[in-house]
């Protein structure tokens, strides 16, 4: 039985109404942290047969001995199965996107049919939205993380940090302090201990359930955006190429939403702003220009988008080697 305490309970009633839109089997992604401690104690009272999935990014002297400890202490919340995954953390990206991307694809690979949930916090909500707007990344990036995106789930985006630690007083479980979460390297961790206080104390307070909540209008205007622009593309697609005339007089927003739909489905990946709107000028600033190369063709091609008879089209454009005349 967990302590009818103030932190857990609202950590409880958090993961009862995420729950209760979203039923079905879960595993929780469990670090050994406050936030997820904290998560994997109120997920265990409020669903059955609830799995934990602890990954060992193995960056750290002595990971494995704090991923058993973890483990351990899912079993004895009453976690049905607690499994330690060890993973290889690669260096593409930087370490902390690299490790991100093993540390999601081990939790996919081992969670089977159940939702994952993650113990992200108000607190790392506000911190991503701050840093979408330093990057000017656009709404997708000011949208945050959703409390659901198959098959992530995120029941805490309302509860704040102070809350989760105060719940593993209640608990009485120590949690594990990852060193990367004070190191000044990591861009975040600034945020997390230098801007965001001082725009709280700037600002009078209250800054973090701004942002969430600037977040969530955001995610929900997206979403009617994006629904928009899959019924243009579907109304605009000719085989794998794009009607103009279908996408001429369309406000700029929805018609790079639809073009950037459309360039994922040709193979387009990390598109950014800029050929975002230099392949919408195809369209909307037409003077007879030349092809767009955008992000996602393999080693030793381009990916090209060029207007012709009134079409868009996305084409492999392959290097020659030295001495060929014929493309592979």
């Amino acid at each position: 039985m967990l302590p009818e305490e103030p932190a857990i309970l609202a950590i409880r009633h958090a993961v009862r109404a995420w729950m209760e839109k979203r039923p079905g089997p879960v595993a929780v992604a469990l670090s050994g942290g406050a936030d997820s401690l904290a998560l994997t104690a109120a997920v265990v009272a409020e669903a059955p047969q609830v799995v934990a999935l602890v990954v060992d990014h193995g960056l750290q002297t002595g990971s494995a001995d704090v991923a058993t400890r973890a483990a351990q202490q899912a079993t004895a919340f009453g976690c049905a199965d607690a499994t330690v995954l060890t993973v290889s953390v690669g260096t593409a990206g930087g370490m902390e996107a690299a490790a991100r991307r093993a540390r999601y694809d081990a939790l996919d690979q081992a969670r089977g049919d159940r939702a994952v949930l993650i113990a992200h916090t108000l607190d790392d909500q506000a911190e991503t939205v701050l840093l979408g707007l330093s990057r000017g990344s656009g709404p997708r990036s000011i949208a945050g993380m959703s409390p659901w995106d198959e098959p992530w789930g995120r029941p805490l985006l309302d509860v704040r940090r102070s809350v989760t630690r105060q719940a593993c007083v209640e608990l009485g479980v120590v949690p594990f302090e990852d060193p990367h979460n004070s190191d000044a390297a990591f861009s975040r961790v600034r945020l997390r201990h230098e801007v965001l206080p001082l725009l709280e104390d700037v600002l009078g307070g209250g800054v973090a359930q701004a942002l969430g909540r600037t977040a969530a209008q955001v995610r929900e205007d997206s979403q009617v955006l994006d629904a928009l622009a899959v019924e243009l593309l579907d109304s605009a697609t000719v085989g794998d190429e794009l009607t103009v005339t279908a996408l001429t007089g369309v406000a700029p927003a929805l018609r790079r939403r639809t073009l950037r739909a459309w360039l994922l489905v040709r193979g387009a990946k990390g598109l950014s702003d800029r050929q975002l709107r230099l392949v919408d000028d195809l369209i909307g600033d037409w003077r007879g220009q030349g092809g767009v190369a955008v992000s996602g063709a393999p080693t030793g091609a381009r990916l090209v988008v060029g207007r012709r008879r009134g079409r868009l089209a996305a084409e492999l454009e392959w290097s020659l080697p030295t001495g060929s005349t014929e493309n592979p």
